[in-house]
């Protein structure tokens, strides 16, 4: 496994890749969320999905009007946790900005056998590994480019993305409210 990466190391290829960015989220919960004002404004009861463009929003648009593709599967508990309801009710944001992002349960990806780390996948020749504490908080990366990984990863996404379900319609079964 090569060295741990720090995150900011990375960020570049959110605005350099060429066709597309698929990412697994696996976590109940990510400290980043509950470290953030969104996340008080949201258990404030808040809308949180219609808030104006931040820098992630931003660069979204941005690079999908170039006609690349940010695509993602976020697994979820049943039910849900507080990080997850809070992921659904801000990610109608990110889907308005032009991300594709869709749910996937846990209890389905565990039948289906997918990974229980996180990852980005660039153009499907980069792999960004996720190394996550229970805690929920990101100590960095590993950047995978071997074959071995690449196509494990390239096989994980066309299994969650045939099975997820897109926001709105998971949204509308599951409530996100606080």
């Amino acid at each position: 496994m090569p060295s741990l990466t720090p995150f900011t190391e990375i960020t570049h290829l959110f605005t350099e890749f060429e066709h597309t960015a698929w990412r697994l989220e696996t976590r109940p919960g990510y400290a980043s969320d509950r470290e953030s004002p969104k996340w008080q404004r949201w258990k404030a009861g808040q809308d949180v999905a219609n808030e104006p463009p931040d820098s992630w929003r931003t660069n979204v648009t941005e690079q999908t009007a170039l006609g690349k593709r940010f695509e993602r599967v976020r697994l979820v508990d049943d039910p849900p946790t507080e990080g997850q309801r809070f992921l659904l009710a801000s990610g109608l944001g990110n889907v308005a900005a032009g991300e594709d992002i869709r749910q996937l349960t846990r209890a389905e990806a565990d039948r289906l056998e997918l990974p229980a780390f996180d990852f980005w996948l660039f153009d499907s020749r980069t792999l960004v590994k996720f190394v996550i504490d229970d805690a929920g908080t990101t100590l960095g990366v590993h950047v995978l480019e071997d074959a071995t990984s690449v196509v494990r990863a390239c096989q994980v996404r066309d299994i969650a993305w045939h099975h997820a379900v897109p926001t709105r319609e998971f949204q509308a079964r599951v409530p996100s409210g606080t």
